[in-house]
């Protein structure tokens, strides 16, 4: 197809046809594992393409100095809306893999990965976690919650299986993956245990964790918190005055002291909480910012899982407790 008429043709398209034509226009470009013809092959780099930030520090800590990851989802980026950019397609067309939260988390890049399937190993690490191990989404049995990184136990099952995909991807670097991931393991294990012994010294009555969406459930139900958001399992979905009032009853009600913010969505709900609590009298701060779909800026400790999940658990219990 002339470039011209590619032009014309793509100004009638949506965002989201046009990055799944991008994908198979633009073709795989040279990976990492790419050796001169008539050279024996050497260990090659593997280039991952992931998602959100968690999925990423996976990558890190396993694939070690063997893999170069890129992230597409930064800091204070909501998965639940992110439609991917022309650049953002070519990172996933330069992967060797690409590996993704799944279950419907990056509910708009759904297309474009099972167009790219077609040609790449493509890994939706949520997806691998015993169904044992998942949390219904509200109102919908066959659905769950993707938000499963807020329980470890079931995050360690996909450390497993970034472990066993990428010693499919380089069978020589098998025993340096395993290595790694049985040392992130045990540090994944370490913060598990760490934040159950912190929570419990939250009085029971206080353990009630108010957001502005549905992210922590799985958190809960480790941990023993009655979770409560505004929103849905997705930002996407929309909240009215009702929904306001009802939390705020609640707060009244239970005597509930403090509620959070999340770093990937707008303070504005949570504050219109916080005043509607007001007005009936009773006084309920904001307890700090909590990180739920999005990770910490990189270089900062808050920008590693671990560094992330226990900030999390450390603010909400100097506010509950």
């Amino acid at each position: 197809m002339e470039e011209q008429k590619v032009k014309k043709w793509l100004a009638g398209v949506g965002t989201g046809i046009l990055a799944v034509f991008l994908l198979t226009a633009c073709g795989s470009g040279q990976t990492s594992g790419d050796t001169n013809e008539g050279n024996e092959s050497s260990t090659k780099i593997i280039q991952v393409t992931t998602t959100t930030g968690q999925v990423a520090d996976v990558l890190k800590n396993v694939g070690g100095d063997q893999v170069e990851v890129t992230s597409l989802m930064g800091p204070g980026v909501d998965p639940h809306l992110y439609q991917a950019s022309q650049g953002d397609i070519q990172k996933l067309n330069n992967a060797d893999m690409i590996f993704y939260n799944g279950l419907h988390l990056e509910g708009k890049m759904g297309e474009i990965f099972e167009k790219m399937s077609e040609d790449k190993t493509i890994v939706a690490v949520g997806e691998s976690i015993p169904e044992a191990l998942l949390l219904a989404a509200d109102g919908d049995s066959n659905a769950h919650d993707p938000h499963v990184w807020f329980n470890i136990q079931a995050w360690i099952h996909a450390v497993d299986t970034v472990e066993e995909e990428l010693s499919k991807q380089s069978p020589e670097n098998e025993e340096l993956f395993k290595d790694n991931a049985a040392n992130y393991k045990q540090e994944l294990e370490e913060m598990d245990q760490y934040a159950k012994e912190q929570i419990q010294t939250i009085p029971d009555e206080s353990r009630v964790l108010v957001t502005a969406h549905d992210a922590f459930a799985y958190f809960g139900h480790a941990y023993g918190l009655d979770v409560m958001g505004l929103q849905g399992l997705s930002t996407d979905s929309e909240y009215g005055l009702k929904d306001v009032q009802g939390l705020v009853d609640t707060l009244v009600e239970r005597n509930i002291k403090a509620v959070f913010v999340e770093s990937s969505i707008s303070e504005k709900s949570i504050s219109a909480v916080v005043e509607g609590a007001k007005k009936q009298g009773h006084d309920v701060v904001i307890g700090g910012e909590l990180f739920s779909d999005a990770m910490g800026e990189e270089g900062t400790e808050e920008g590693t899982y671990i560094g992330m999940f226990k900030h999390n658990v450390d603010t909400i219990v100097s506010s509950l407790k």
